[in-house]
């Protein structure tokens, strides 16, 4: 019996049994081209006639549609004259001219001095001469006997009164800028005579001591700050005694002790150039709680100047940065983007430089106003300086 192996089958093809139904459908590319194409042309000739010139033709008469003649005018219009030659004769002539408003006072003056009035204008030498003449019965007595002893402030107000009268400006001097100091010799002299009365002696008497436990004027207290000074801001400043203070008269009995408090006040304003900063004293404190008011003696250095010097911040650093900052900013006012920008860019960036560089002008401006400040540290020596003699009592009891 013949048997049948697996190797007696016949070999079956391997094929792709699923097959898609759907079809492919493809476009030929010619025709892909002339429709993008048509479409590309609908597009360019419907932007060339939204944007070509609209063209007015010219209208005929006939064809006008509102005539300004056809509008009915109002009575008022024609009433109204259609030349000069209509209007009337009636108009009321003015008489002679005179020169201003001073022709009716000068003519009364020259009237009254006897001079020809002419029916002419006055010539400039009659007129000045006719208003000195006004001026000179209308003024006051510049001066008198009564203030003949006093400043010399109204002669000049009264010379200034008198150059303004007679036109000359330039005799009133250049205007001073208000901002400046100026040489003024005549306040210096003003300020040597404030306490001279013209008398050759002297009206005060001598004066007696009302107590002989005084320090009188002129006398120092020295000290030393407690609290530093720093003038951003306002505010006290305490003071303590270095050494006793005796009395004036023997210089034996203690009046101030050492350790007593100074309480005080700095000024906060600092102008430019400053290094020393103003304090004022207004009490001292005992050490046995017992105090006595100063009314604002001033404070001076080791050395008897006014005021204290230690340390002043000009802030330099921050005017260079803002002077830095400002050159920067006007480095780019200057920069242009080319001549064939366009009216919007160019407007765009005329207004950004303005602003920019006014910006600057003002940073700087801002820097330069800013005032120093002075510090002084604590423990720093400090001396007051009596101006008016202080009435004490021995601290500690009287000596015996």
């Amino acid at each position: 019996m013949g048997e049948t192996t697996m190797t007696d089958k016949p070999e079956e093809s391997f094929e792709l049994r699923g097959r898609p139904d759907a079809r492919i459908v493809r476009f030929r590319r010619s025709i892909v081209i002339g429709v993008t194409a048509l479409g590309s042309g609908a597009l360019l000739g419907i932007a060339m006639m939204a944007l070509q010139t609209p063209s007015f033709k010219n209208a005929n008469d006939n064809d006008e549609l509102y005539h300004a003649g056809q509008q009915a005018r109002p009575d008022q219009l024609e009433n109204l004259p259609k030349d000069y030659s209509e209007i009337g004769q009636d108009v009321p002539k003015l008489g002679p001219p005179l020169p201003g408003d001073l022709g009716r006072p000068i003519v009364a003056a020259q009237r009254a001095q006897g001079m020809d009035i002419t029916s002419g204008e006055l010539s400039l030498a009659e007129q000045r001469q006719a208003q000195q003449a006004i001026d000179a019965r209308e003024s006051g007595v510049f001066f008198s006997l009564a203030n003949a002893m006093s400043s010399e402030r109204p002669n000049s107000q009264a010379s200034e009164h008198r150059a303004t009268i007679n036109g000359d400006v330039a005799s009133l001097g250049p205007s001073t800028d208000p901002n400046t100091v100026p040489d003024d010799r005549q306040s210096k002299l003003d300020f040597m005579r404030d306490y001279d009365d013209g008398g050759i002696y002297n009206p005060h008497s001598l004066e007696t001591p009302v107590s002989p436990w005084q320090v009188m004027a002129g006398s120092i207290i020295p000290a030393s700050l407690v609290t530093g000074i720093n003038s951003d801001l306002p505010g006290q400043i305490i003071a303590q005694v270095d050494a006793n203070v005796y009395d004036t008269v023997t210089g034996s009995t203690v009046l101030i002790p050492q350790g007593a408090r100074l309480i005080g006040t700095y000024d906060s304003v600092v102008a430019f150039g400053q290094s020393r900063a103003l304090v004022v004293w207004h009490r001292i404190l005992m050490p046995d709680g017992s105090s006595i008011r100063l009314d604002n003696m001033p404070a001076s250095d080791a050395s008897g100047y006014a005021g204290l010097e230690d340390e002043v911040d000009y802030h330099t650093w921050q005017l260079l940065k803002g002077i830095s900052l400002a050159t920067l900013l006007g480095v780019g006012t200057e920069l242009t983007l080319g001549s064939d920008e366009s009216d919007l860019v160019r407007a765009i960036r005329e207004s950004t430089q303005q602003n920019v560089d006014r910006a600057g002008r003002q940073i700087t401006e801002k820097n330069l106003n800013i005032q120093p400040t002075i510090k002084i540290r604590p423990g720093w020596p400090v001396r007051v300086i009596v101006q008016r003699d202080l009435v004490l009592k021995p601290y500690g009891g009287e000596p015996k």
